[in-house]
């Protein structure tokens, strides 16, 4: 979970770099829209339901290493960029274990294993 609230982190410090390191442009429309995305991301994976979305955070990731090319930035935003990046894409597939199990999804409701189905909803009573 450590990890998840440093990719929360990251995503204010993509915030607040521009104003930070003081850039702007491409550079800082880049950090403002990417930042959000990956502190959400981040945010909802916290639950072990949603914990698959972190992987989202690779995406981010490697649209920031790559910006820092395409869009040339300067140094600053440029080694921000690149770390974040670096960091969130290496978080996404970082392993987290899931205590437990929670509903079953539509297999339990077609006759599988009904025993996760609760009594008023399955039947049985």
């Amino acid at each position: 979970m450590g990890t998840l609230i440093a990719g929360i982190l990251l995503g204010v410090w993509l915030m607040a770099s521009p104003a930070v390191l003081g850039f702007d442009g491409a550079a800082r429309i880049s950090a403002l829209v990417a930042g959000p995305i990956a502190a959400s991301f981040s945010w909802i994976a916290l639950s072990e339901v949603t914990r698959p979305l972190r992987r989202c955070n690779l995406v981010v990731g490697i649209w920031l290493v790559l910006s820092a090319f395409v869009l040339r930035q300067p140094a600053g935003a440029a080694i921000s960029s690149v770390l974040v990046g670096l960091f969130l894409g290496g978080m996404a597939f970082l392993p987290y274990p899931i205590k437990g199990r929670y509903g079953g999804g539509w297999s339990a409701l077609r006759g599988g294993d009904r025993s996760r189905i609760p009594d008023e909803v399955g039947g049985n009573a």
